[in-house]
């Protein structure tokens, strides 16, 4: 470049240095907005996500865009990410208590990551909350003691036989809920082992969520649902969505979610590793959705192995999913080995037929979360 370009280019980008630094100004002017917002909204009881206001608000701003000339995708991504980041900061100022007269409550595993997690929502709520964990038991009975509350976050594989073991004698008024990702067991259990209130959910989520706004919690009712509601209305005011499901519904929709999902997910991973793969190459080599589907695997192995294990183990029925799967693959194997490229087209149509119209949705949602993973790539 010449010494004319250079200096051209040089002004241009301090204007551009100029303009970004104005944008970070009405960033924290909006923050701050927000903020006052958000603390209205806990002291009033209202909950931090309200859907229709953003996609109101979303469809404004894309009019708006449009009549500018701006790309109305671009500042939908700014203000999402922008109010992604509304979510995490608005649970500082705390939420509206919601139930009063509750006494304490006790959660059992709350040294664990989930029970952190609830521990912090419900503290931050105004609740009074005492931790008893796998070494405490010694103690239980005085935690118990007065307690509004017993909720249960312990693995999979030992949530019954701690609901069996040390849960039975809880006062009659106290509400017993666990929030075990399976549902039949853990609930039945429940019923037989406690007198009064009892609710089984399931937190759609990971205790690595900075913000409940937009989750999904399940529910499965047990007994007594008006001595709980002010739970899940507690909840809603933590902007997470609640989602009612029977029991065995629920079960049986986890062989798919999750057991299935996740077996597919550490086979994937397996294979990877016998086969050595150069993970540097692959990424060298990767469009924006192998990448997403190669970090969604290594995201897998970057977590509690244990964890892992109690989903994919916690029902009998998940092997049968998993095996009906594997039958589907040795299907289509077959199709591949013997060359029939039309039957693949037929299975392939077949298939879309049956997504209907939430083939198009998914690509919708997916192109914009492949657009993301590939604005992050460094080199």
């Amino acid at each position: 470049m010449n010494e004319k370009t250079t200096a051209d280019l040089e002004k241009l980008r301090d204007l551009i240095d100029g303009v970004d630094q104005q944008l970070l100004h009405l960033l924290r002017k909006r923050l701050d907005l927000v903020a006052q917002v958000g603390a209205v909204k806990h002291a009033a009881g209202v909950p931090i996500y309200a859907p229709q206001r953003e996609a109101s608000m979303l469809a404004k701003r894309r009019d708006e865009a449009e009549k500018m000339n701006i790309s109305p995708q671009l500042i939908e991504d700014i203000l999402r990410r922008l109010m992604r980041e509304s979510y995490l900061n608005e649970k500082d100022v705390g939420f509206k208590q919601v139930k009063h007269d509750l006494g304490h409550i006790v959660v059992v595993g709350g040294e664990g990551q989930l029970g952190q997690l609830f521990t912090q929502m419900l503290t931050l709520s105004g609740y009074s909350v005492k931790s008893l964990d796998k070494n405490d038991w010694q103690r239980a009975d005085a935690l118990f003691d007065g307690a509004g509350m017993v909720l249960v976050t312990v693995p999979i594989k030992v949530t019954c036989d701690v609901i069996k073991t040390h849960l039975t004698r809880l006062p009659d008024t106290c509400i017993l809920a666990d929030l075990t990702s399976i549902k039949e067991q853990p609930v039945d259990t429940m019923l037989l082992a406690h007198k009064g209130p009892v609710v089984g959910l399931h937190p759609m989520f990971g205790p690595d969520v900075g913000s409940l706004a937009k989750q999904v919690v399940v529910v499965c009712h047990g007994r007594q649902a008006e001595a709980y509601q002010w739970l899940l209305d507690q909840i809603a005011i933590w902007g997470a969505r609640i989602v009612e499901a029977e029991p065995v519904k629920h079960d049986k929709a986890m062989q798919l979610v999750q057991a299935m999902r996740h077996f597919s997910s550490f086979v994937y991973g397996m294979n990877l590793c016998k086969e050595d793969a150069e993970i540097d190459t692959l990424l060298q080599f990767s469009s924006p959705i192998y990448r997403l589907e190669l970090a969604m695997v290594g995201r897998l192995f970057a977590q509690d192995p244990e964890l892992y294990a109690d989903i994919i183990f916690a029902q009998q029925g998940s092997q049968d999913v998993i095996a009906d799967y594997l039958d589907n693959y040795r299907d289509a194997l077959a199709m591949l080995k013997s060359g029939d490229r039309d039957a693949f087209v037929a299975e392939f149509k077949r298939v879309a037929k049956w997504f209907g119209d939430f083939a198009p949705q998914f690509q919708h949602e997916s192109r914009a979360m492949l657009q993301s993973v590939n604005d992050m790539k460094t080199g």
